[in-house]
């Protein structure tokens, strides 16, 4: 039986090290998994794995939607005081997403904006944050500008969030008209990772180009897959049924 367990210890540790070359690691982490396989593992888990997995963000959006419903200028408060006792560049970024989560997006803009002139302009967070600002703002510039941010994102962190990456690629696309790349750029985020909010937005969006027939195909594949939720999966994609539904519905 400890041959079994040793056994699985290396083949955990194999699985992480695939992660680890796949991704752009740095090479230490393969002697870290193989001269200590269980510690390891569990260590290259919590440091590398887990910050960019799903799980991790989605329970990080739950947590915050609950605090938000409790009280929703808490968190915006909190950043905003922080930044005025240090204005360094990371409670700029806090009070950017802070901003961004309160449904300020232009002001949101502005922040992300100032904080890539500091320090941490090649930070992918940044990246990412500027280009979800810009499209939830909107206006004249905002899909080209947020098509760039993601490219920077891209070219340093090829493995940044992927899934939400691509579906911002997509609506960067939309958001500029190119229509074609846009729904191809839709198609391959769902062929690729099928999260509600993608199926949900591109509902929208097939919505607003006036292709009714197939955002309606679309909407019922999404509500066949909502059979199969339980209750905390209905109240976490709440938001995006309601987009999508009320885009069918017209």
């Amino acid at each position: 039986m400890p041959f079994v367990g040793l056994g699985l210890h290396i083949l955990i540790a194999l699985f992480f090290a695939v992660h680890a070359m796949r991704h752009g690691k740095q090479m230490y982490w393969l002697l870290i998994l193989f001269s200590f396989p269980l510690l390891g593992s569990i260590v290259y888990f919590v440091v590398e794995y887990l910050p960019a997995s799903r799980m991790q963000r989605t329970a990080g959006k739950v947590a915050s939607a609950a605090i938000g419903f409790i009280d929703p200028e808490r968190e915006y408060r909190a950043a905003e005081q922080a930044y005025d006792l240090a204005p360094t560049a990371q409670n700029k970024l806090r009070l950017a997403k802070a901003a961004l989560d309160r449904g300020q997006a232009g002001e949101a803009v502005g922040h992300y904006r100032d904080a890539l002139k500091g320090p941490l302009a090649s930070d992918p967070e940044l990246q990412f944050g500027l280009a979800s600002a810009l499209l939830a703002a909107g206006g004249p510039g905002a899909g080209s500008e947020a098509m760039q941010a993601l490219q920077s994102l891209r070219s340093t962190r090829d493995d940044y969030r992927k899934d939400e990456v691509a579906l911002l690629v997509a609506r960067a696309l939309a958001a500029e008209g190119r229509h074609d790349e846009a729904r191809q750029a839709f198609e391959s985020t769902l062929s690729l990772y099928n999260t509600v909010e993608a199926r949900a937005r591109y509902v929208a969006w097939l919505a607003q180009q006036g292709d009714s027939a197939a955002a309606q195909r679309q909407w019922d594949e999404l509500q066949q897959a909502a059979r199969h939720w339980n209750s905390h999966a209905r109240s976490v994609n709440r938001e995006w049924m309601r987009l999508a539904g009320d885009a069918a519905r017209g």
